[in-house]
């Protein structure tokens, strides 16, 4: 999406205008969801954090600093309502066992297309194997092209911290993908 258009449909959410809120979210879902599906394991999960995510949007937008990258901010929100989901399943966890919810409403981002558009089923499951700390540094680095620096300053943590889980993920999808050829590491590898 074009960054003129999306700032100033961003200038038309803040004054409350939901059709606006309802086009920014058709232009943004499908890589928000790609994200959240790697951090989150569970579909019924993914669907509250994604929730979350849009409702933290409309409610916070009024602290969004236009000068800012919007999608870096965006994503900001998704490591935010990631955490809190894992704080809160934690708990959840250790009070009571979990109920699956058999019915329930399909919503347009639970298409598989959605999940690994792009991306090689093999890779998929491998990154799925990393810890959650790993697997967090390995998709924005890869899937959003971040660099170390502003993982670093999106998670809030130190550089070094960034470094040694994007060198320990890397390595554990070095061991699950033997076949991947050389060549195509060496090249993601570069930051």
């Amino acid at each position: 999406m074009e960054s003129k258009y999306m700032y100033q449909l961003l200038t038309k959410m803040k004054d409350g205008d939901q059709q606006a809120f309802h086009t920014l979210y058709d232009a943004t879902y499908q890589d928000i969801y790609r994200t959240v599906t790697f951090l989150v394991d569970h579909q019924q999960d993914r669907e509250d954090v994604m929730n979350e995510i849009y409702m933290q949007m409309w409610t916070s937008l009024e602290n969004y600093d236009m000068n800012r990258p919007f999608h870096f901010w965006l994503h900001g929100l998704v490591i935010r309502q990631v955490q809190r989901f894992r704080v809160k399943s934690w708990r959840r966890f250790r009070i009571f066992e979990r109920i699956r919810i058999f019915s329930r409403e399909e919503h347009h981002w639970d298409h598989p297309t959605v999940m690994t558009e792009g991306t090689n089923l093999e890779i998929t499951q491998a990154i799925q194997k990393l810890t959650n700390k790993q697997r967090t540094v390995i998709i924005f680095r890869f899937f959003h092209d971040y660099t170390l620096d502003e993982i670093a300053t999106l998670l809030d943590i130190p550089l070094g911290t960034v470094k040694s889980r994007y060198h320990a993920g890397l390595q554990a999808l070095r061991k699950n993908l033997w076949n991947l050829p050389l060549e195509r590491m060496e090249k993601n590898n570069a930051y």
